[in-house]
């Protein structure tokens, strides 16, 4: 019940067909008020999907009253009729609520190209309204599932406030955030421009630093809603820290059900410049995928860390760099160090640091490691 662990919000998630397995394929989120405070993020990918270019329009206000989203389907590149099924969803949505459906946020994931029944979605609404509870996250979160293996769902309980949060996404992780949908609800009394705020410094460290395979989506959404039922204002530091830990949280589930990954692997990057150049670094390697293969066969090869931070234009001396994997430095002054045969990479778990010696700026990106499993999913799955 994640996303209805805060006062004043109600979720349900029921299957309507859209799936031939028949697994659960529409969520709805919506938020009782007194409040109906939002900020959103949407992917930076030019090619967008009709549910993100209808949302756009309406998270601009700063209002939104509920998140209806299907899996399934990823209504992208299905023509005026696609924009015209997300809106239609929309009105009915708004209809059973009794709001406008400029106050609701829409979000498809699934096969791009594919049409949408705009039927069943109407009907689905219909058949999932009288679903709606406060105990309905769980269902809401498995609604919006594609390849994931698991639902991804993250509570954080301020002092007489609390955040909720769902996501999904298992493959195509990459910035500007990553093929997920994430809802957020807390009933902190947060304006939107303050949630605004909140949500871009969480989301900065946390989905923007995830880089699975480098693909990026085309209907990446992160909405947060905020309904003041618990009547408490926390300070702005505070809820932002909070919300970070749950957006850090749900980073790391996505990243842990990865298509195919056999390893989790954070790469730091320290000493850096600036934040950027920390940032650019770790996306290089984490980009590698001749380092990500060699990760998947558990050779410590740190020649191809440093291969990939040679292509940025970051700030650093190439004669003097340190790599450590699994806190063994494999490399020092650019130049072989200790024993790579002391790396143990039998873990799911890795961890690669790069000393870059020009500044005291860093950052972490998270990455997976490239599988035979990962090539397979991806050839017989259609995305």
């Amino acid at each position: 019940m994640s996303i209805t662990q805060p006062s004043g919000f109600r979720a349900a998630g029921t299957a309507i067909g859209l799936k031939s397995t028949g697994a659960k394929d529409l969520a709805l989120v919506v938020s009782d008020g007194p409040r109906y405070d939002s900020a959103s993020v949407f992917t930076s990918n030019r090619c967008k999907a009709n549910p993100v270019l209808w949302s756009e329009q309406v998270a601009r206000d700063g209002v939104v009253r509920a998140v209806v989203l299907n899996s399934g389907g990823a209504n992208c590149y299905t023509g005026p009729e696609g924009f015209g099924t997300t809106h239609a969803v929309a009105e009915r949505v708004a209809e059973r609520i009794g709001v406008g459906a400029g106050d609701v946020i829409v979000c498809s994931t699934g096969l791009i190209g594919l049409t949408n029944d705009r039927q069943q979605l109407l009907d689905g609404v219909d058949a999932l309204h009288p679903l709606l509870s406060d105990d309905g996250g769980n269902d809401a979160a498995e609604a919006i599932m594609t390849t994931d293996s698991v639902s991804k769902q993250a509570v954080h309980h301020g002092d007489g406030w609390s955040i909720g949060a769902m996501a999904k996404g298992a493959g195509m992780l990459a910035p500007a955030l990553a093929t997920m949908l994430v809802v957020i609800t807390t009933d902190a009394e947060v304006p939107a421009a303050d949630l605004e705020r909140a949500l871009r410094a969480a989301t900065r460290v946390s989905f923007d630093r995830l880089d699975s395979d480098g693909c990026q989506s085309t209907n990446d959404t992160v909405t947060v809603l905020a309904n003041g039922a618990s009547g408490v204002a926390p300070d702005l530091a505070d809820f932002t820290a909070g919300l970070t830990e749950v957006c850090v949280s749900l980073a790391k589930q996505l990243l842990a059900d990865a298509e195919g990954a056999d390893h989790e692997i954070a790469i730091l990057t320290r000493n850096a410049a600036t934040e950027d150049d920390a940032v650019a670094v770790g996306r290089s390697v984490a980009r590698s995928n001749l380092f990500k293969a060699a990760v998947f066969g558990k050779d410590p090869n740190w020649g191809r860390v440093l291969a990939s931070i040679g292509t940025t234009d970051a700030a650093f001396d190439p004669a003097d760099l340190d790599v450590a994997m699994n806190g063994v430095w494999v490399c020092r002054n650019s130049t072989p160090a200790e024993d790579p045969a002391g790396v143990d990479l039998s873990d799911r778990s890795v961890t690669v640091t790069i000393d870059l010696k020009a500044g005291d700026a860093e950052a972490t990106v998270w990455t997976n490691d490239l599988t035979h499993a990962y090539v397979h999913e991806n050839s017989a799955y259609s995305s």
